[in-house]
């Protein structure tokens, strides 16, 4: 199982602060992809997805037990 947690307007979108996801392994863009089909809307092109608390690329592999966290953008001034 996958944990994923969810910061901002992305709590927002899915109403929900984490959930588990049912997968051994995937990677970021697999994961990335997942949260677009479930969240139309989601932001995939623009959101970063941190691993056990590292930021990671697209093409690094998610194992069983990995805690993810989606963080999108951030504005400010």
């Amino acid at each position: 199982m996958i944990k994923v947690n969810y910061f901002a307007r992305l709590r927002e979108l899915t109403g929900k602060a984490e959930e588990t996801i049912e997968r051994e392994s995937m990677t970021v863009r697999e994961l990335l992809d997942w949260a677009e089909m479930m969240y139309p809307g989601f932001g995939k092109d623009t959101v970063h997805v941190a691993v056990n608390e590292e930021y990671a690329l697209k093409e690094d592999v998610i194992h069983s037990g990995d805690i993810c966290a989606f963080i999108p953008p951030v504005s400010g001034g």
